[in-house]
């Protein structure tokens, strides 16, 4: 079975891949904005290294990309490719017009290869503290990026193609980058003195190691027969984002304070919390989260050992 993998080279897309190419009988094609090979994800084998592509969606022709797709002639196709900082022309250009352009694309190509694409948790906006969000809550995203995601999410479900969406709420876990607050909180303790500066921790998220999205993704391309146009993927729990500073330090054995006082994110500050429900994958896919965030933390920490300071 031959997969696309797009977005190869980003953190969810490498976890991704890794994982498909671990899986027997599975040849992965790996596609990227930026030229040249995917790091591995984790400790263990690299993605298959024999294609490397250069596919930007937000810029993509329709055309051309359904005339790559034709000759490639993927079984499935994963969508990990998106962005979630950027002005608005990047927002909306990655993770509204991408997946339209894909869509019309494997319309025109090869209309009978599965579409799994990630969407993401922004789509539903703010969740009340108690009742886990499941996948016919109405959507109410707070912002632009939530917007733009939420667009994705309709071009793919809207797109009559054999696809379904992977609605993933918080990653955390080995390889998160700066951008994300697990990354940067692991960048910050690496170079700390006595005190690391943080915004205000009080918000509850949904965590998710990349490895299970990862495991998810793989196992909705491989998946036999129709699935559900929208399946929540995450921990199950809502954990206050101070619960990943505390672990980090905990990891790092920082001895230090942490301070709240510093500045946060607006987009996340609107969303004091949210939770998934996460019984409609379990029945479409036979998954589940298998890391509690404490494995996901101490992994990240890990990983990272040989990091620059």
């Amino acid at each position: 079975m031959r997969v696309l993998v797009l977005g190869a080279t980003g953190w969810l897309g490498r976890h991704t891949a890794e994982h498909l190419h671990a899986r027997p009988g599975v040849q992965v094609l790996r596609a990227g904005r930026a030229p040249g090979p995917a790091a591995p994800a984790a400790s263990g084998p690299a993605p298959d290294p024999t294609v490397d592509l250069t596919v930007d969606l937000a810029a993509a022709d329709p055309a051309g990309l359904a005339a790559l797709l034709a000759d490639l002639g993927p079984d499935a196709v994963v969508n990990c490719a998106g962005a979630v900082g950027g002005d608005a022309l990047h927002l909306t250009g990655a993770n509204a017009r991408g997946p339209a352009v894909l869509c019309a694309a494997l319309r025109a190509a090869v209309p009978g290869a599965r579409l799994v694409h990630l969407g993401s948790a922004a789509e539903y906006g703010p969740g009340e503290p108690g009742h886990p969000l499941a996948e016919d809550h109405p959507t109410r995203p707070v912002g632009l990026y939530g917007a733009a995601k939420l667009a994705g999410t309709l071009a793919v479900t809207g797109s009559g193609l054999d696809a379904v969406v992977l609605r993933v709420f918080n990653p955390a876990g080995p390889g998160a980058p700066p951008f994300s607050l697990p990354g940067r909180l692991a960048a910050e303790l690496r170079r700390a003195g006595g005190v690391v500066r943080v915004g205000d921790l009080s918000a509850y998220r949904d965590f998710v190691d990349p490895r299970d999205v990862a495991a998810a993704a793989t196992a909705a391309a491989l998946a036999p027969g129709p699935l559900p146009g929208v399946l929540n993927i995450a921990g199950g729990r809502a954990r206050p984002v101070r619960d990943v500073a505390e672990g980090l330090a905990r990891a790092a054995a920082f001895r230090g304070r942490i301070d709240e006082k510093g500045d946060g994110s607006a987009r996340s500050a609107a969303v004091a919390w949210q939770q998934a429900d996460v019984s409609a994958a379990a029945g479409a896919l036979g998954w589940r989260p298998r890391r509690t965030l404490e494995e996901s933390l101490a992994d990240l920490w890990t990983a990272g050992a040989g990091a620059a300071p």
